[in-house]
C-alpha cells in the first residue's frame, strides 16, 4: 500500500496477463489482487481496464463482481462516456444474476463512484432507484436504500430527487421494516425540503393501506411534519384526528399525542399566512422576504415531536447503566434526573462501524468463505447488531469499590494500554480513568494469571513518576503527580483476571504535560496442587515483576461526546 505508482508497474503487467488467463484460480486472484491494489493506486490498476471489462461476462460470478468493482473504482477519473457504458454492462449484470450477495457487493461500489463524481449523482441514484422496483431480496433492497440515503447525507444536492424515488419505493414496497426506516427519514429530513407538503400524500397513503407496525411509523412522521412546519399544521392535524380511533393501541396513541402537542402549538404559535391582496398596504411583504416556515425554538410540538436528543441511544444506556452502578446515586430520589446529571461517558465507535461503513463482502461459495475487500472481513447485518447492543462499561469495577467510587464520578476512561507482552506469565493491562475534578485519575490494572500451579494474592502495581518523556523535547517536573492511594487485588487463581488500582492526583499549579510512569507488579505466590487447587502448605513468597512504562497524557482529559445538531450547538 505505501509503494509509489511506478514501483507497480511490473506487478500490474503481471496481473494484467492473468487476467486473460485460461485457469479460473489464476483469474479470480489476480481480479481480487487488483481491486484491493485500486483502492490506493486507481491509475495504476486503470490500465488493466480493458481486461477487467472483459470478466465482467466471467462464468464465475465472483470474479465478475470484482471485475465490475474494480471498474467502479478506476472509471471515477474517466469521461461520462466511460461511466455510462459501464452503467450499462451493470444494468444486465444485475438482471442476470440472483445471488444478493454480489448485488450488494456492486451497489457499495457505485455508492463509492457517486462520491467520486458528484456530478453524476442525479444519474447513479436513478439507476439504483430504478432496480428497488425490479425483484430482489431484502438485503439487496437494503443496501439500496442505505446507499441512496448515504448519498443523500453526503451530497445534500440529491435531498429531493432521493425523497421522492424512496417515496415512490414505498407504495409496493414488500418489507415492512424498509419501509418504517423510510417512514422516519420523510419525517426527520422532509419538513427541511424547498416543497415539504408533497410528501404527506405518501406518507398518509401508509395510515390507510398498511399494517399497524407501519401505520404507527406513519402517524409519528406526520407529526413531525406538522411539528417543524407551521403552515402544514392545519392540513396534518385533520389527517392525524382520524386516525384517534385506530384500532391499534400504538397507533391510537401516537395520534392522541401528536394531536394535543399540535393543537396546544397552534395556540401558543398560530401560523399568520401571507396576504395574497396588498394593494394599497403600507405593510406588504414581498414573496422573497416571507419569514422561514419553521417552528420557533420554543415551540412546544417542535420540541415534543422532532427535537433531537443531546446523546444517541447507545450513549444514553451506557450512561444509565453507568449512573445505576453508581454507590447512593439512586438514593436520593428529590434530585431530578436530567442529562446534565448523567456520567459522561465517551461515544462507542468499535470496530464493526468501521467495517458496515467500508468493508464490503460477499459469498464465494456454499459455506461461510468471504472475500476480504478494502482488507476487511466481512459482517453482515445481523453481527453488527450484535456488536452494537453490546455496551460494556469501562468504569464499572472502579463504581463496584465504595472507596474509589467514593472519589466522584467518572469522566472519561481510556483505551486498555498493554504493560507486557500478551505471551508472558503475567498479562497486564491500563484503563486510565479521569475523574470529574479533573485532578484525580484511578489508574485500573487487569492482571491475568498464567501459571498453572501459582495463585497471586495482594496483588498491586506499584507506579513512580518520573522526570521526562522518552522522545519528548519537553520535560514533565516529577511532582506532576502524586500516588495518594493504592486498592489491591486479594486473590488471582491461574486462568483467571483480577484489578488493582493506584490513585494519582495532579498538581494545579504545574501546567499538564505529558507524563510517564514506572509500573512494577508486586504480588506474594502461593504454591497449589495443579489437580484440586489447593494450597501445598508452603510459604507465600513475595516477588516483583517489571513492566512497561505508563504514559499519561493531555489527551486523555479529553472526551468524545456527541454532538446531534452541530448548527444549534455553533449558533
Amino acid at each position: 500500500p505505501m509503494s509509489e505508482p511506478q514501483d507497480l508497474t511490473p506487478a500490474v503487467d503481471v496481473l494484467r496477463r492473468q487476467l486473460v488467463s485460461p485457469r479460473p484460480s489464476e483469474r479470480s486472484a489476480a481480479a481480487r489482487t487488483l481491486f484491493g491494489l485500486s483502492s490506493r493506486h486507481p491509475r495504476s490498476v486503470a490500465k488493466c481496464n480493458e481486461e477487467l471489462e472483459g470478466l465482467v461476462s466471467d462464468a464465475n460470478r465472483a470474479v465478475a463482481t470484482l471485475a465490475i468493482s474494480t471498474l467502479l473504482r478506476t472509471t471515477s477519473s474517466s469521461s461520462s462516456e466511460n461511466i455510462d457504458r459501464l452503467l450499462r454492462r451493470i444494468s444486465t449484470f444485475l438482471l442476470d444474476i440472483e445471488e444478493d450477495e454480489h448485488r450488494v457487493a456492486v451497489v457499495r461500489s457505485l455508492r463509492r463512484l457517486c462520491l467520486a463524481c458528484p456530478g453524476r449523482h442525479r444519474i447513479i441514484v436513478g439507476f439504483l432507484a430504478n432496480f428497488l422496483r425490479e425483484e430482489g431480496g431484502y438485503e439487496f433492497k437494503r443496501s439500496i436504500v442505505d446507499a441512496v440515503v448515504s448519498l443523500m447525507r453526503r451530497v445534500p444536492e440529491t435531498t429531493d430527487s432521493t425523497l421522492m424515488h424512496l417515496c415512490e419505493f414505498i407504495e409496493d414496497c414488500e418489507y415492512a421494516e424498509l419501509s418504517a426506516r423510510i417512514l422516519a427519514l420523510l419525517g426527520e429530513v422532509g419538513p427541511s425540503t424547498r416543497v415539504p407538503g408533497q410528501y404527506i400524500r405518501y406518507v398518509y397513503n401508509r395510515v390507510i393501506l398498511d399494517n399497524n407496525i407501519l401505520r404507527a411509523a406513519a402517524v409519528s412522521a406526520l407529526g413531525r411534519f406538522g411539528a417543524r412546519c407551521p403552515s402544514l399544521r392545519g392540513s396534518v392535524l385533520a389527517l392525524l384526528r382520524r386516525s384517534l380511533t385506530d384500532e391499534d393501541d400504538e397507533a391510537r396513541d401516537r395520534a392522541a399525542v401528536a394531536v394535543a402537542l399540535l393543537e396546544r402549538a397552534e395556540g401558543s404559535h398560530p401560523y399568520v399566512p401571507p396576504r395574497d391582496d396588498h394593494d394599497d398596504d403600507d405593510d406588504y411583504v414581498p414573496p422573497d422576504e416571507f419569514p422561514e416556515d419553521r417552528a420557533a425554538d420554543d415551540d412546544p410540538a417542535n420540541v415534543a415531536l422532532a427535537g433531537k436528543m443531546p446523546v444517541n441511544f447507545d450513549t444514553l444506556e451506557r450512561s444509565l447503566r453507568a449512573l445505576m452502578e453508581t454507590p447512593g446515586a439512586m438514593e436520593d430520589a428529590s434530585t431530578p434526573l436530567t442529562f446534565d446529571s448523567l456520567p459522561e461517558v465517551d461515544e462507542c465507535v468499535g470496530a464493526a462501524a468501521d467495517l458496515l461503513d467500508v468493508g464490503m463482502g460477499m459469498a464465494t461459495g456454499e459455506g461461510d468463505a468471504r472475500i476480504a475487500f478494502d482488507g476487511h472481513p466481512a459482517i453482515h447485518a445481523d453481527e453488527w447488531s450484535k456488536r452494537k447492543k453490546e455496551t460494556s462499561d469501562p468504569a464499572a469495577a472502579v463504581r463496584a469499590i465504595p472507596e474509589l467510587a467514593a472519589l466522584g464520578k467518572v469522566f472519561r476512561s481510556s483505551r486498555p494500554v498493554p504493560l507486557t507482552e500478551s505471551e508472558t506469565e503475567y498479562v497486564v493491562l491500563c484503563v486510565k480513568h479521569v475523574l470529574e475534578d479533573g485532578m484525580t485519575s484511578i489508574l485500573q490494572f487487569s492482571v491475568e494469571n498464567t501459571i498453572e500451579d501459582i495463585r497471586l494474592e495482594d496483588v498491586t502495581v506499584g507506579v513512580d513518576p518520573t522526570d521526562s518523556v522518552e522522545g519528548n523535547s519537553s520535560s514533565a517536573p516529577s511532582n506532576l503527580y502524586d500516588v495518594v492511594g493504592e486498592v489491591a487485588s486479594e486473590s488471582i487463581p491461574f486462568g483467571s483476571k483480577g484489578y488493582c488500582f493506584a490513585v494519582i492526583k495532579r498538581n494545579a499549579e504545574l501546567n499538564l504535560e505529558a507524563s510517564t510512569f514506572t509500573c512494577e507488579l508486586r504480588f506474594k505466590t502461593v504454591q497449589v496442587e495443579l489437580d484440586t487447587g489447593e494450597d501445598t502448605g508452603a510459604d507465600p513468597i513475595e516477588e516483583e515483576y517489571p513492566l512497561e512504562d505508563l504514559e499519561v497524557a493531555p489527551s486523555d482529559y479529553v472526551a468524545r461526546t456527541a454532538v446531534p445538531d452541530f448548527r444549534r450547538a455553533w449558533e
